[in-house]
């Protein structure tokens, strides 16, 4: 195995598992997550030899962010083809279900847990922070270098997304459910 192998091995791929989690906030998906993962493992292999500061898991997590950001803009530039609606077609046949498919019904009892949904309504930018903080127990200094903005910055965006996400816990927990977003 030769030294870059090594090198990879030893300082990238023990934050393969936390990689993976934030992609899986940033995402909207699992199956994007993975993908987003995978192409920032690729990146961070062939850039390995830039890695100079020691925190590997922050420049991970900075690599991470672009690949999502990369992936997002790719998804908008994508054309979108609409279903046929019943009337656009002659036989007077839908193509579209009536009843919900099982996908369907797992994203909805997904989007019931609490936290994922409450996460799921804050800006990106608060709840990129806040999964970098709260959930990745990352430093200020760490979060600052994976997202590229100043400490302030990063400490007021979290203040922003704790009370954020207070206030949408507080209907929940007073037992409104209908009062969330």
């Amino acid at each position: 195995m030769d030294d870059t192998r090594r090198r990879f091995d030893a300082e990238v791929l023990p934050h393969l598992d936390a990689a993976y989690r934030f992609a899986r906030w940033l995402s909207s998906s699992r199956g994007d997550a993975e993908d987003i993962v995978q192409e920032a493992l690729l990146r961070a292999f062939r850039g390995i030899d830039g890695l100079r500061t020691g925190d590997a898991k922050a420049w991970l997590f900075a690599i991470v962010r672009n690949c999502h950001s990369t992936a997002v803009r790719r998804e908008r530039r994508r054309p979108v083809v609409p279903l046929p609606e019943e009337h656009d077609r002659e036989d007077g046949h839908s193509m579209i279900a009536a009843t919900p498919d099982p996908e369907s019904d797992t994203i909805r009892a997904d989007e019931r847990r609490a936290l994922a949904r409450l996460l799921a309504n804050l800006p990106e930018e608060q709840r990129e922070v806040l999964v970098l903080r709260e959930i990745e127990d990352m430093g200020y200094r760490e979060i600052a270098a994976v997202i590229g903005i100043p400490i302030g910055t990063v400490m007021s965006r979290l203040s922003r997304a704790r009370a954020a996400l207070k206030e949408l816990w507080r209907p929940q927990m007073e037992g409104d459910i209908r009062a969330m977003p």
